[in-house]
Parts: structure tokens; C-alpha cells; sequence
């Protein structure tokens, strides 16, 4: 057998050319040239391969910080949180409104450094020696204030909303989901004393799961002691007004949180006695889409109004004057 052409080393940078040259060979040839174009050419690409590898960097990698972004469960969107701070923990694709904690909604609702916080050193005791899961209500307490920077569930003191002179207790939902217990009762019913002394119209911000179990009938006593304070500053022709926030349930829907002459609600918020799950498994009833959401109970005559959180300040100063307090 003779050759005609000789057998040329293929290199790598004309790898193509060389295998359209190859395929385009008599016959006789490719048994002899296949392997030799085979091989040369694999280990012509893995010389290549490694001349571009410049080894393992060093270089710490960077991580993404955390915090700087937040899922919105209203449309599911990634929210870039300052964007969120910015537009008062309001999404700004579905105008879902994130739960705040008390000190936070003091900001957004009254005037700059405004607010003087009225028994701030009152603290709960342990009426029932409580314990539940190997966790006693006490070890609950300290780890629940060291969470929000609160002492209890309420913060109540003077302020000013756009001016006017009020009487302002906000419910903090980052301590025991702001529960409603014996210091919460007392602080609510110190705030409608404060507003009868000064004159004052009342305002309180609800955000609760309702009556605190930790402390038993103690808790369910204060609904009773609430709502006979809040039926003294309606005889006094005090001026209460009541925002209802996302969730605001239980106990506290059943006392003074549906007890003001206005009743304000922000959009989206579950308002209501027991869950919507509890009680479609106690009646065996389907309920209806949007049950207990602040337009379900709008709709029903439970709410007077539904307002964003960027008009509640406005909103609240237009009532005070209209009412004329």
C-alpha cells in the first residue's frame, strides 16, 4: 500500500480544517491517519484548555449582605428593603402593608420627637407561675423585650398629629404578638384617665392576637376594665379614635379596639374574634373570599373607613377638627 499524501500533525488552531481534510481523504488513508488526528487533536484542546487557567483565586468571596432584601407575601415580589422603609413598610408594587413595630408607627404618625411616653417602667408580674414547653412566662418576657427594645405590649403618652394635641397608645406586635395582659389593660385605661384630665381627644393603635393566656382570667379581666374606662370618656363626650392594624383579634377586637366613635382600618388588615380557619371548622360553612380583611368588615359596617398609611396622619388631624377637639 502506498500513500499519496503524508501525514500532517494536526494543530490546534486549525483543528476544523484539518478534520474537513481528513474526512476528505481517500479511502486508504483513514484507517492509518484516525487515530493520530484523534488524539493530536484532544490533547491539542486540553494544552489550550490549561494555558488559560491562572489556578484557585485567593480572593475572599463576596457575599451578599443580608437585609437588603425582603419578599412582599401580598404579590410575592423581592422588595429592596430601603425602598420599603422609604414608602412606610408599604409595598410598592401591591400596597401591602408589612407590620410595624410601636415605636416605628409612632414615627410615621405624629409630629418630630413629639411623643412623651406615659408609664414606661410598667412591667408585668407572674400571677399564675406560668410554664409552657419547659419555658416559663417570665424567661418569655425577658426574651421578648430583648427582641423589640419594649417593656410590655403598649406604649401610651402625649403627642401631636399635625399640630393637634392628643392622647396616643400604640399596641406593639414584637412582644408576645401584642397580647393583651394586665399591663396593657392598665396602661389603656391610664391613657383614657390622661385624656379626660387634659381634654384630649384618644387614639389607639391596635395590633394584637387578643388576650394574653399566660396570665388567664387576669387577662379576660381587662376587657371588661377597658371597656368600662373607654364607656366613661363617651359620657364625658370624649373624642376616641381607633386604627385598626393588621391583625387586631380576639380579646381585643371584643373590647376597645371596636369601641371608638371612628373606626379606622388600614387596607388589608385581618380584623376579627377567632380565625377564619377555626371558625369554618366549628360551622362547616365555606367562607367567603376576603373574610375578616378590612373590606370584608368595611363592607359589613364593622369599619368606617379604610386608610393607606401614607393619609393617616392627615386623616386623623381632619377628624380631630372636625369634630372640633
Amino acid at each position: 500500500m502506498s500513500f499519496d499524501r503524508p501525514v500532517k500533525k494536526l494543530k490546534n488552531q486549525n483543528a476544523k480544517c484539518k478534520i474537513k481534510e481528513f474526512v476528505a481523504a481517500p479511502r486508504q488513508l483513514h484507517n492509518f491517519n484516525f487515530l493520530f488526528l484523534i488524539f493530536d487533536f484532544i490533547f491539542g484542546m486540553a494544552k489550550e484548555t490549561k494555558s488559560k487557567w491562572n489556578g484557585f483565586s485567593l480572593r475572599p468571596r463576596k457575599e451578599m449582605p443580608d437585609g437588603l432584601w425582603m419578599r412582599c407575601p401580598g404579590c410575592e415580589h423581592m422588595l429592596y428593603k430601603k425602598a420599603v422603609d422609604k414608602n412606610l413598610n408599604v409595598c410598592p408594587e401591591c400596597n401591602h402593608h408589612f407590620r410595624i413595630g410601636a415605636a416605628t408607627r409612632i414615627k410615621y404618625l405624629t409630629d418630630e420627637d413629639s411623643f412623651a411616653q406615659i408609664l414606661g417602667e410598667l412591667t408585668t408580674s407572674d400571677p399564675l407561675g406560668f410554664k409552657f414547653r419547659g419555658t416559663t412566662y417570665k424567661q418569655r418576657l425577658k426574651a421578648d423585650e430583648k427582641k423589640s427594645g419594649a417593656k410590655e405590649a403598649m406604649l401610651i403618652g402625649r403627642a401631636f398629629i399635625k399640630g393637634r394635641g392628643i392622647i396616643l397608645a400604640v399596641m406593639e406586635p414584637n412582644f408576645l404578638m401584642g397580647s393583651m395582659g394586665f399591663v396593657v389593660g392598665e396602661k389603656l385605661c391610664a391613657a383614657v384617665d390622661q385624656a379626660l384630665q387634659e381634654q384630649l381627644p384618644l387614639v389607639v393603635v391596635s395590633c394584637s392576637g387578643g388576650a394574653r393566656m399566660h396570665e388567664g382570667v387576669v387577662s379576660l379581666g381587662q376587657m371588661a376594665k377597658t371597656s368600662a374606662a373607654l364607656a366613661k370618656l363617651d359620657e364625658a363626650k370624649g373624642l376616641y379614635i381607633s386604627v385598626l392594624t393588621d391583625p387586631t383579634t380576639g380579646g381585643v377586637t371584643a373590647s376597645f379596639a371596636m369601641l371608638g366613635d371612628v373606626i379606622i382600618a388600614e387596607p388589608g388588615a385581618l380584623i376579627g374574634f377567632a380565625g377564619p380557619r377555626t371558625i369554618a371548622e366549628t360551622i362547616k360553612v365555606e367562607l367567603p373570599k376576603g373574610f375578616q380583611t378590612a373590606e370584608f368588615m368595611l363592607e359589613h359596617g364593622f369599619v368606617d373607613m379604610i386608610v393607606h398609611r401614607r393619609d393617616m396622619r392627615s386623616e386623623i388631624a381632619r377628624l380631630i377638627d372636625y369634630c372640633q377637639k
